[in-house]
């Protein structure tokens, strides 16, 4: 059985970028919605008693019949990976911005092209800080894809930009989710 990762801080330790009705509505409906259906469609399959990983790895074939297996498990690990993501040590955000200053040049430059990103992604998605021989990049995903079926990727870090994640906040306005989050790290 799957189960949710609980959030290591409150609803309102993101607040004021991210507000804790927000996180409610994203935490207690949509992840949870995403876990219910991964365990409703896992039940009885070769993928009931995997982990959460390998089932977005070995469900990721385009089969008609895996299909609501891989969307709910890759968008239940998204999630936990931007929850993690929201709530980064100071000595992993220290390690993280090194890293960044040195592959973009400064901390600003990466903001912009982040952003930019980010902002390009169509529909929903996710942008993501992935760390790829040795280099950092900036990489945007549709739907529930996400790093662990790109080759060789290790995500650093993420963005979640489907509507849900900042409608309430921020309605139509994704650029101002995007500089509040970035406001986080």
């Amino acid at each position: 059985m799957f189960m949710m990762k609980v959030l290591s801080k409150p609803m309102t330790a993101w607040e004021p970028y991210i507000s804790a009705e927000t996180m409610d509505f994203h935490y207690n409906k949509h992840y949870k919605a995403y876990c219910d259906k991964l365990n409703e469609a896992a039940r009885g399959t070769r993928y009931e008693n995997m982990s959460l990983e390998q089932v977005v790895r070995e469900s990721f074939n385009n089969l008609p019949q895996d299909e609501i297996i891989y969307n709910n498990a890759a968008q239940m690990w998204n999630h936990q990976f931007f929850w993690r993501s929201l709530a980064l040590s100071e000595s992993e955000k220290e390690a993280y911005k090194k890293e960044i200053c040195d592959n973009f040049g400064d901390w600003e430059e990466f903001k912009r092209q982040f952003k930019q990103k980010a902002l390009a992604q169509f529909g929903s998605g996710w942008c993501w800080v992935v760390q790829k021989d040795k280099k950092i990049e900036i990489v945007k995903t549709a739907n529930a894809d996400g790093p662990l079926t790109i080759s060789g990727a290790e995500a650093l870090f993420c963005i979640d930009v489907w509507e849900h994640a900042y409608y309430l906040d921020y309605q139509n306005r994704r650029g101002d989710f995007i500089d509040a989050f970035l406001n986080l790290l």
